[in-house]
């Protein structure tokens, strides 16, 4: 009994420790879904901060389908050595800061809005001021030097995305990608399989239009819609596709309830001749019935037991005989009213 007790306690401990190990895992791959999106580094006349200034900014994007919490990671500059990282090479945070750096910055742990929804944008200052909340960074950029930003998960170690933004940054003229989230291989996919793409070969671009917790590149118009304006300005193609897909699934739609009922007659005439000892010409005729004559004699049965077609507005009244009557009780002996005193 004790042998079992603790076979059965090693059991859930096992399957908590790899409940837990794969929530982790998700976790950390969904974290890994954040993005460098966008930074603008000379803003003057820009986005206000929420202290009414103008201060530069970087701009993160989530990628997934679902919500990513960037509390606890890591944002990180250094402005004096602009190299590009590879994901192959586990840089850390150590390998380019040393340990003491205050230029790395962890995001704060239990603020709600370092919650990041699904193909949303969050918003960091860098205007080295970090007691002013949350998204306020403890560096700043350099105006004359190459930036390299990077974004480490919350262990400090594992590397997320990074950018180095150029130097000779103009004011009010962001860098950032040409489409959210994109990286080198999605903008190759582009390139190859859609010719109308117009968004050139670069993946980082400035913007002119400076598009901070928006989006880098602004739909105005649908290339489907344009094409289909150009080949079917009658509409005919439309109204002969969409009658076609009608005409198609109430065919299935036939044929399926034919070949359902079919089965269901078959189906019944060999349970009529296995419990009835029938033969298949008299089980034939017992299930092969039309659905008017099922229809009669469902009606016939219903009129024979339904008395009224509104049972709500029909007023039965019935004698009943009772023993007892109120008209007999004692109360109706007293000849005088009791006297009170």
């Amino acid at each position: 009994m004790m042998e079992g007790i603790k076979k059965l306690t090693v059991n859930l401990l096992t399957v908590g420790l790899l409940l837990l190990c794969a929530v982790f895992s998700v976790q950390a791959q969904r974290t890994s879904s954040l993005k460098i999106n966008e930074i603008l580094v000379i803003n003057e006349t820009n986005f206000q901060d929420d202290y009414g200034t103008q201060r530069p900014w970087i701009e993160i994007y989530n990628s997934s389908a679902g919500t990513v919490n960037m509390a606890g990671c890591y944002l990180t500059i250094n402005a004096t050595d602009a190299r590009l990282y590879q994901a192959d090479n586990k840089l850390t945070l150590r390998d380019i800061y040393g340990s003491n750096d205050p230029r790395i910055y962890p995001v704060p742990k239990g603020d709600v809005l370092t919650k990041v929804r699904p193909n949303q944008h969050l918003l960091f200052w860098a205007d080295g001021q970090p007691t002013r909340g949350t998204f306020h960074l403890s560096f700043m950029l350099d105006t004359e030097q190459p930036n390299f930003i990077a974004l480490f998960d919350s262990d400090g170690r594992t590397f997320i995305d990074s950018v180095t933004v150029p130097a000779g940054q103009v004011a009010d003229i962001s860098y950032g990608l040409v489409h959210d989230g994109w990286n080198a291989k999605r903008l190759e996919d582009e390139i190859r399989l859609n010719q109308s793409y117009t968004g050139g070969n670069k993946l980082w671009i400035p913007f002119t239009q400076v598009t901070p917790s928006s989006n880098n590149f602004i739909l105005d118009k649908s290339d489907k819609v344009d094409n289909f304006k150009k080949n079917d300005a009658s509409g005919a193609g439309m109204t002969v596709t969409a009658m076609g897909v009608v005409f198609v699934a109430l065919l299935a739609l036939f044929l399926s309830f034919k070949y359902v009922g079919k089965t269901a007659v078959r189906m019944s005439k060999k349970r009529a001749m296995q419990t009835s000892g029938m033969t298949e010409e008299q089980a034939s005729v017992s299930t092969g019935m039309s659905g008017e004559l099922f229809a009669a004699i469902a009606l016939a049965i219903y009129e024979a037991t339904e008395l009224h077609d509104e049972e709500n507005t029909i007023l039965t009244i019935q004698h009943t005989a009772r023993n007892y009557s109120p008209w007999s009780s004692k109360i109706q002996t007293l000849r005088e009213l009791p006297i009170r005193k």
